[in-house]
């Protein structure tokens, strides 16, 4: 792909000279994506799928969780997903010395921001970041309908394999014996 003329490509290196403001300082293909810090809500529903992702991952020693990690996957595709889950192979692979992954965890999660450019980000850029630098499985969360779309490695491509709504149970053929119902995920969340 060519770039178009005259557009400024961002890279890893410009990040670091943007303030710590509180924002969300993203790029997919060379771009800029600044956001606002989450929602209360938001963080409620990540948080809890973290917190079941980590004491899963206690119990069975296989991997780990993180909220919020950056993923630098090139120079042009540095992004931070709400959360994501590696096991301890693929983050010894993975880590560099400030702590950034350097490629794909197994497991990204996006919890979806309110806004049509925010739920366009998460379901079409990033879905499709996340299937070409190898990422297993994509959960997209929507905290206002209350579901979660699970989409699975197929071949070379993310594909959607199951909408869960509230009163289903998450799993994950990755994650031996995790369950996690999505009423527990939900619960009572602010806004």
């Amino acid at each position: 792909m060519t770039p178009a003329p005259n557009r400024v490509r961002w890279t890893t290196a410009d990040l670091e000279l943007f303030p710590d403001d509180g924002k969300r300082y993203e790029i997919i293909d060379g771009e800029l994506i600044v956001t606002r810090a989450p929602r209360w809500s938001h963080q409620q529903v990540a948080g809890r799928i973290f917190a079941a992702l980590d004491t899963w991952s206690q119990k069975t020693g296989i991997g780990g969780a993180a909220m919020a990690p950056g993923v630098i996957f090139t120079d042009e595709d540095n992004v931070i997903p709400d959360v994501v889950w590696a096991s301890h192979e693929r983050l010894d692979q993975l880590m560099d010395e400030a702590e950034h992954l350097t490629g794909a965890p197994e497991l990204v999660v996006e919890v979806l921001s309110p806004g049509e450019k925010n739920e366009q980000r998460d379901k079409q850029l990033k879905l499709k970041l996340y299937s070409q630098q190898g990422v297993q499985e994509y959960w997209i969360v929507d905290k206002n309908l209350r579901q979660i779309q699970v989409y699975r490695r197929d071949q070379a491509v993310l594909t959607l394999v199951v909408t869960l709504q509230a009163g289903d149970s998450l799993s994950s053929p990755l994650l031996p014996n995790f369950s996690c119902a999505l009423n527990q995920i939900f619960g009572r969340v602010a806004g």
